[in-house]
């Protein structure tokens, strides 16, 4: 029976981890490609689009927290097979979204170079950044709508989709950035403004290709644009608890990542670009443990629906041992394959070997964050506790390594090594409280509320 189990457990999480890293992998590649193609057309426009691109991470992971939180609460009700409690919830996930959208989209347009001042005070970077923001700004919104119909797939078991749309992406991007950055087959150069529309194209086919997928594919959903018109207050009010503090979480992840560049761009020109870099590459390898917190999220929230508590528990044990053997290769991938992507930038050698510096310790914080983070936000989070997680980011983030990096880099003057260091403490000492909360605290909240639908026939 052991075995059984065994097996069992290992065919869920594989089947959806595999296709989770292999979509991330694919979908990080084409910020990699336009890294290496406008590191190669000049400095100035990649340091631009870098600073355009924080205010597009934060935008991405309060978009993914909406996600993340359908996901979780659509995934318990599948293992209940009920789908029509599933289409509300997808609807109030997709109003959030797109409110999201809204307000970022009026705020980038009313305001960009104010925006981008924070982040340098070089004119030449700010002028290449306000050329890429004027167009990116138009993928928010197909970017939004994509991400909340694919965690809907994902609530159903429906990820190699996913990495599909992801491969296709990357190849459009990388084919229009080729012509427009540098000007080829008669193409006028664009620099930043040709990888901008490079991404707005990808992102149009993409989810234009979503909804032929959805249409043919997923026809046992019934979605249909009536569907996201539909919500219900109780399930919406479900959905909210669970996802307002991972929304917070992720919001404030993003701002804290945003503030990395910020910090690094106030203390040298240089630092935007190797940051810039490294993260990118850094981002690549975290996929592993990013595609670990879904894949545990999914597998948690559809054990829970099914109602066996302690499977829930086996399957939170062996999933922290699988995730410290994660941290471990990608912290040997990264520092093994930083050199040769290197060497595909053109980047001045003070640029290259703070770069490179960076890498080395993202190197070390990469096996504690690929223990933590899934463990906090696909074990802990998905179990149905995401205050928890909440209550450690605001503490280690914002009470610890915020004020402590803004010190070191403006009262002490340390170098941009230290402050990355600062910067990312807390992805190693937050291992410590999500061990002990994985594996002796209380998690574990059981969805017992019926579909609403179905209670309603049954009285009728």
């Amino acid at each position: 029976m052991k075995q059984k189990n065994d097996r069992a457990f290992y065919r869920k999480f594989f089947t959806v981890y595999i296709a989770l890293v292999l979509q991330n992998v694919v979908t990080l590649s084409v910020n990699l490609a336009d890294n290496i193609m406008l590191g190669g057309y000049s400095e100035v426009a990649l340091s631009g689009t870098a600073a355009v691109n924080q205010i597009q991470f934060v935008f991405q992971q309060m978009i993914m927290a909406l996600g993340d939180g359908l996901v979780i609460l659509s995934s318990q009700y599948w293992g209940k097979r009920q789908t029509e409690p599933m289409k509300k919830i997808a609807a109030q996930a997709m109003h959030a979204a797109l409110f999201v959208t809204v307000c970022l989209f009026l705020l980038v347009s009313l305001f960009p170079r104010e925006i981008l001042g924070l982040f340098t005070a070089d004119e030449p970077i700010i002028r290449e950044g306000m050329s890429y923001l004027g167009i990116i700004r138009f993928t928010y919104l197909f970017f939004a709508m994509t991400q909340i119909l694919l965690a809907v797939l994902r609530g159903v078991e429906i990820v190699k989709i996913a990495f599909y749309l992801s491969v296709i992406t990357l190849c459009i991007n990388c084919g229009i950035n080729f012509v427009l950055i540098y000007g080829r087959f008669g193409a006028p150069e664009l620099g930043a403004a040709g990888a901008a529309i490079g991404t707005l194209a990808a992102r149009i086919a993409e989810f234009v290709i979503l909804l032929a997928y959805i249409a043919k594919k997923a026809q046992f959903l019934h979605l249909s644009v009536k569907s996201f018109l539909k919500t219900d207050r109780t399930l919406s009010l479900d959905y909210f608890k669970i996802t307002a503090p991972m929304f917070v979480v992720n919001g404030l992840w993003g701002l804290n990542t945003a503030l990395q560049t910020v910090i690094l761009g106030h203390m040298t020109s240089a630092a935007i670009a190797a940051n810039s870099v490294a993260s990118t590459i850094f981002l690549m390898v975290k996929s592993m443990a990013v595609g670990a917190a879904s894949s545990a999220s999914i597998v948690i929230g559809k054990t829970i629906g099914e109602g066996n508590m302690n499977l829930v528990k086996q399957y939170a044990k062996k999933m922290q041992k699988m995730f410290v053997v994660i941290g471990l290769v990608s912290g040997l991938v990264l520092f093994l394959i930083r050199i040769p992507i290197l060497e595909l930038y053109e980047l001045t050698p003070a640029t290259r070997e703070m770069a490179n510096t960076f890498l080395l310790i993202l190197s070390v914080v990469i096996v504690g964050m690929s223990y933590q983070m899934p463990t906090n936000n696909g074990i802990i989070r998905g179990g149905g506790s995401p205050m928890f997680v909440v209550k450690m980011d605001l503490i280690s983030i914002w009470c610890i390594v915020i004020p402590l990096s803004f010190f070191m880099a403006f009262v002490v003057q340390a170098s941009p090594a230290v402050v990355v260091c600062c910067l990312n403490a807390d992805q190693v000492f937050k291992c410590v409280p999500a061990f002990i909360k994985a594996n002796f605290g209380s998690w574990i909240r059981e969805l017992t509320r019926e579909d609403p639908d179905r209670e309603e026939k049954k009285e009728q």
